[in-house]
């Protein structure tokens, strides 16, 4: 299975997340029992899915700052569940490219969102790779 498709399970775990407020094990199990899935996609998914639980007001924060008068309230679900798996790539898995992240995220956006989101989530991914840049610290 590609990273994409493994990325798109961390997706609709984290859109879940959103509505639960706490780690569904059984959804993640049942997303990674698949013959299709790598030990690396299946390593990938939960690294991710317990990496935004465990950093959320973190990333929230990020997110919030760059929204462009947005508040976390008014941001689509969907669009947020993409913002917050594009920023814990960004911050804490510095071995995937900051444009991959983005142009997966906005992919998914395409599939799964609004005609605008797309746009957006990419403004707001640009603010946050800007405001990392400008705090010098490395992804």
């Amino acid at each position: 299975m590609s990273r994409s498709a493994a990325r798109e399970k961390a997706f609709s775990l984290i859109f879940e997340y959103l509505f639960l407020s706490e780690q569904n094990d059984f959804t993640m199990e049942n997303l990674s029992d698949s013959n299709e899935l790598t030990d690396a996609d299946r390593d990938y998914i939960r690294k991710v899915y317990t990496g935004v639980i465990e950093n959320y007001d973190k990333l929230v924060g990020v997110i919030s700052l760059c929204a462009a008068g947005f508040s976390i309230d008014r941001i689509f679900r969907v669009d947020l569940s993409l913002l917050l798996l594009a920023a814990y790539e960004i911050y804490f898995i510095p071995d995937i490219p900051r444009s991959v992240s983005c142009n997966e995220v906005v992919n998914l956006a395409k599939v799964f969102s609004t005609d605008k989101s797309p746009a957006y989530i990419n403004g707001v991914l640009a603010g946050i790779i800007k405001k990392l840049d400008d705090s010098g610290t490395t992804a």
